[in-house]
């Protein structure tokens, strides 16, 4: 039996949430990647509120591509309206994704707008 991908990130994702939970004071950045562009968001799960949120869709024109360096100005992006909230500490949510690229580029952008993980 064949699995598909999406599946198989689901179960993976579902093994991660089982084990992190974001509060206020530390927040889950949750990372979504699509085939068209990333998005980012702090997640509060006690309250079940959205903190802040940083998305591809939002950066001016040329920045539109889904690639690295998009990536990465997402999460810097979204460090900067986390820091201006007065977050500053964050778990990290791949949301099932393996840490390589995008979602690397993410995470480091976010670290260098100055969360800490």
């Amino acid at each position: 039996m064949a699995t598909v991908k999406s599946d198989r990130r689901q179960r993976i994702k579902f093994r991660v949430r089982k084990k992190i939970s974001g509060t206020a004071e530390r927040p889950r950045l949750s990372v979504f990647r699509s085939n068209t562009g990333i998005s980012a968001q702090l997640i509060d799960d006690m309250a079940g509120n959205t903190l802040a949120s940083a998305s591809s869709v939002e950066l001016e024109g040329s920045k539109r591509s889904a690639n690295v360096e998009t990536a990465k100005q997402v999460g810097m992006k979204l460090a900067e309206k986390a820091v201006s909230a007065g977050i500053a500490s964050v778990v990290f949510d791949r949301n099932g994704y393996l840490y390589h690229g995008k979602i690397k580029a993410l995470a480091d952008g976010a670290r260098e707008g100055g969360l800490k993980f």
